[in-house]
């Protein structure tokens, strides 16, 4: 089926997503849009997110021509899903509901761990999908602010990362949990640091994986999915500065980031 699918963060994090959907379905176009003019979004209220998120979508399908929306931003996702879906005619797939089915899936003794930004974690999101997978688990969360901000500025290793991440992940250490699941799409980029600090037994996860999954079964489901064959074409556009987006970006994501557009918002 012609049209792209249609992804958006508040900046980096969700190119892992990205990356997953283009290696898992290298024949579908993509469209990504990082609002990296507004991030951090974990900090903001959850009303100004959603209407970020509503913006995002609607020019998605508006202006690209999106066949689909991927919500590659955990806060977004928990700020509002639903009205979301209302709004647009298009399938929408978010990432809390892949990373909440993984997790379960992975601990083996039940003491699971979820970090996430301000926003995601206060929400309640994750513990609502992870109640509603039916898996009897012990959860503990923990908010990271600041993580998003290293990753956004490109600082993904060194001491500093490292002192903060110790002191964050304090709590999810000491319950013992043999599980994490990396609630922002922006953490598995510090994903060597978190295992550091968290020790050889508690297996990250990562819901940029499974969401492509998801992605691929939804857009099957909807009669939706391209014939394989070529490769897709992928458009990457940003509300912040395109030159910093692009270098960044084609660190993170690789050779596909070579061309970045400028997104603004609707006035």
């Amino acid at each position: 089926m012609s049209g792209p699918i249609g992804m958006f963060d508040s900046g980096f994090g969700g190119l892992t997503v990205a990356r997953a959907v283009i290696d898992l379905l290298p024949s579908e176009d993509l469209v990504y849009v990082g609002d990296t003019g507004r991030y951090p979004y974990g900090s903001k209220p959850l009303p100004d997110v959603r209407g970020y998120a509503s913006e995002l979508a609607s020019s998605l399908v508006t202006d690209f021509g999106a066949k689909a929306i991927v919500v590659a931003c955990n806060t977004a996702t928990a700020a509002g899903l639903d009205d979301l879906r209302a709004e647009v005619d298009v399938p929408v797939i978010d990432v809390i509901t892949p990373g909440a089915k993984s997790l379960v899936a992975t601990t083996t003794t039940g003491r699971v761990g979820v970090i996430g930004t301000v926003g995601t974690i206060s929400s309640g999101a994750y513990m609502r999908s992870i109640a509603a997978t039916g898996v009897p688990v012990n959860l503990v969360s923990a908010a990271c602010p600041g993580f998003v901000e290293f990753v956004e500025r490109g600082q993904i290793t060194g001491d500093e990362v490292t002192v903060l991440a110790e002191r964050l992940l304090a709590p999810i250490v000491d319950a013992n949990v043999d599980a994490l699941l990396l609630g922002c799409t922006h953490y598995p980029f510090l994903a060597r640091i978190i295992s550091d600090v968290m020790g050889p037994l508690v297996t990250l996860v990562s819901s940029a994986d499974e969401t492509a999954f998801a992605v691929r079964r939804r857009l099957g489901e909807a009669g939706l999915l391209r014939d394989v064959g070529g490769r897709g074409v992928h458009r990457f556009a940003s509300s912040g500065d395109i030159n910093v987006f692009r270098e960044l970006g084609s660190r993170l994501l690789g050779p596909e980031l070579d061309h970045t557009e400028s997104w603004a918002a609707p006035r």
